[in-house]
């Protein structure tokens, strides 16, 4: 890492941020110290990693400087970690370690807040009472959350039967952005996370139906349609 800093005439910070977003783009392997190129015949683009991007792109734009924000756990909400760079005096809480690691690469240094709590070793983030109230602790500007399933009728849907942090996330921010793919919309699953009162707006992206648009509209939730390779409207 020193070695690179000195050839490239630039900071650490600024080379894990850059090997950290070569990585995610599946170019490299980070090892301890440095890096190692994949070959090339192994690299090669993810339309889904394409769709994140272009969500947190989408999401990061609604984030203004010295905002204090919680992200909860999942690949859609870490999308948006990328775009934090450009934001100053951020205060950002979390309950995920992959989360709380990707903001530490981050070059302007925002605060990091963990929840703590117990751990969930499937869904890799703190769930649990004390973490919910280590949250009610706090006040946020904007909390992102992801989502498995968009119920166009009740609300958000999730896998994880430990919903109640997510819900504390709600209570405490004043705005509520969910992230996730228009493939999710439609998708009904059991656990119900929070319904679309709770909800300011949907980032998704281009292939969400016009239809669906108007059904959440008419629920009072934004949408925003992250166009995959441009920008959002």
């Amino acid at each position: 890492m020193e070695e690179l800093a000195r050839q490239f005439e630039t900071s650490e910070v600024t080379i894990r941020k850059d090997l950290a977003a070569m990585e995610d783009s599946g170019l490299l392997l980070r090892r301890h110290g440095g890096a190692i190129p994949l070959p090339r015949e192994l690299v090669a683009e993810d339309p889904l990693s394409q769709i994140k991007r272009a969500i947190g792109r989408a999401a990061a734009e609604l984030i203004r400087d010295h905002h204090r924000i919680v992200i909860d756990y999942g690949r859609t909400t870490t999308g948006l970690i990328p775009e934090l760079t450009r934001k100053r005096g951020l205060v950002v809480m979390t309950n995920s370690l992959h989360v709380a690691n990707q903001l530490r690469e981050l070059e302007n240094e925002p605060t990091l807040l963990m929840t703590g709590g117990t751990w969930d070793p499937h869904f890799e983030a703190f769930q649990g009472q004390v973490a919910e109230q280590v949250m009610r602790g706090y006040d946020f500007d904007q909390a992102f959350i992801g989502a498995d399933g968009i119920d166009l009728e009740r609300g958000t849907c999730t896998f994880n039967e430990q919903i109640g942090l997510s819900r504390v996330m709600a209570e405490v921010a004043r705005e509520v952005i969910v992230m996730a793919e228009s493939s999710k919309v439609g998708r009904r699953i059991p656990n119900l996370e929070l319904h679309w009162e709770q909800v300011t707006a949907l980032v998704t992206d281009d292939g969400i139906e016009d239809s669906a648009c108007e059904r959440l509209e008419a629920q009072g939730v934004r949408v925003i349609r992250a166009a995959v390779g441009g920008p959002a409207y």
